[in-house]
């Protein structure tokens, strides 16, 4: 099996077994959604596996209300709760055990200094309702809340909060939140940039 789809499993359910990758296929929309996209980044067009994945990608799209381009790069372990009204832009970059609820944009600025699409960094929780737009860069271990809007670098180890949003230190912002995670994380680690 895939690494990144058995990463995407495990933070899901805890697991890695070939049983349990069965079920959540059946049984969990967003999981399903995430297993076609990884299938539609591996698999050449014309391949058989690729012109299937392809078919349930686009189905899936549709159905479950998640826009995930292709070309976004996404690490191991994302873990998206809910569908509905998730959006990312094409040149958008997430790291690894990131957790993303419904109704999330990941958008582009079109112009001005921040031109372009927001990189995320890893063990990121991103709420119902934010915006993350702009070529920015999250840190690792940061919280968005909830109908948060973040046009602005945010630092490692911190929570945004607000529309526009305010920076609160917080060494274990993601304490919790992010569960099942693919790697040891020490949410007491300094400030680092990606």
């Amino acid at each position: 099996m895939d690494s990144l789809v058995l990463a995407d499993l495990y933070r899901y359910t805890g697991k890695r077994d070939r049983k349990t990758l069965l079920k959540t296929l059946i049984n969990v929309p967003t999981f399903r959604y995430l297993f076609f996209f990884r299938m539609v980044v591996k698999y050449k067009r014309n391949s058989v596996q690729g012109l299937i994945a392809r078919y349930f990608y686009h189905r899936y799209t549709f159905k479950y209300g998640i826009q995930i381009p292709k070309e976004v790069k996404i690490g191991g372990g994302l873990h998206l709760p809910h569908f509905g009204g998730i959006v990312f832009n094409s040149r958008s970059v997430i790291g690894s055990d990131c957790t993303i609820l419904q109704g999330v944009t990941l958008g582009n600025t079109k112009r001005g200094k921040n031109k372009g699409a927001p990189t995320l960094g890893n063990h990121v929780y991103i709420g119902p309702g934010a915006v993350v737009v702009g070529n920015i860069t999250v840190g690792n271990n940061v919280m968005i809340a909830a109908n948060s809007f973040v046009n602005f670098d945010v630092p490692s180890n911190s929570i945004v909060i607000g529309n526009p949003g305010n920076i609160i230190a917080n060494a274990y912002a993601t304490a919790g939140y992010i569960v099942n995670s693919n790697s040891e994380y020490n949410y007491t680690i300094t400030s680092s940039s990606l």
